[in-house]
């Protein structure tokens, strides 16, 4: 039975960004050896952008059918997406689309599913980026109004309980804002503060994705009240992946289609 894993992941255009990607990538199919990999970005922008470069990437539904028409009977869909959100969502929708094309096809769930999986990833953050000596450390990421948006508090006290006694979990679009993770950083009398966005399978985001549209705004905003701030290139995707914190659908971390 011809068998395969497909990754697949918002996507990037940046270069170096595709690195968080492709580490998580490389565990994936450093975990299923006998199946062949493939990836699909979901983000059409970026698959546009990409294509023009001559760097195609196919969506999610084209890796499929590709798969579909070279025979392959077996399939995993792996996302690299951090949480349960509106993209999850569609993703889950688009492959329950082909599910009468193979004979199995499982979808695994995201890195950050339950709260095992969630203690692990604070584990490796508090790890990777530790925390500046006297300051703290804060996590940026998008947030979503979506529920699973729970995750991001949920994350603090992961974060707390594995040894980041001054870690904070903030987001741009969701709960608790970057406000609020400034006002406890003022009540905690932190004094400077590494800030580290926070994408799981998506590398690093652009600044201006973090501050309405002008570049290091937060970072701006938080030495506007006496903190120190940088955004880091090195992602989770990298820190997790390195710590086999990713979890894949061919081990049978997954539900079937």
């Amino acid at each position: 039975m011809k068998q395969a894993l497909l990754a697949v992941s918002f996507g990037t255009s940046v270069p170096r960004a595709r690195q968080d990607i492709e580490a998580v990538e490389r565990v994936l199919a450093a975990g299923a050896p006998e199946r062949a990999f493939c990836r699909a970005y979901t983000s059409p922008t970026i698959r546009r952008i990409l294509a023009a470069r001559g760097e195609p990437v196919p969506s999610l539904p084209e890796a499929l059918e590709a798969l579909a028409a070279a025979g392959v009977e077996d399939v995993a869909v792996q996302p690299t997406h951090l949480l349960y959100g509106f993209e999850y969502d569609k993703l889950k929708a688009d492959a329950a689309a082909f599910a009468g094309r193979f004979a199995r096809l499982a979808l695994g769930r995201p890195l950050a599913a339950d709260s095992e999986s969630l203690r692990a990833l604070a584990g490796c953050m508090v790890r990777r980026f530790g925390q500046p000596e006297g300051g703290a450390l804060v996590l940026l990421g998008h947030g979503t109004e979506h529920f699973a948006n729970m995750v991001y508090p949920a994350m603090q006290t992961a974060l707390r309980l594995a040894g980041g006694r001054r870690a904070y979990m903030g987001t741009v679009e969701g709960w608790p804002g970057f406000d609020e993770v400034l006002a406890q950083l003022k009540e905690d009398g932190c004094g400077q503060a590494l800030l580290c966005a926070v994408h799981a399978g998506g590398g690093r985001p652009r600044p201006e994705r973090y501050g309405g549209g002008r570049p290091k705004k937060l970072e701006k905003q938080a030495r506007g009240r006496g903190l120190w701030g940088a955004l880091p290139h090195a992602g989770p995707g990298r820190a997790a992946g390195g710590a086999g914190a990713v979890r894949c659908a061919a081990a049978g971390d997954s539900i079937n289609l």
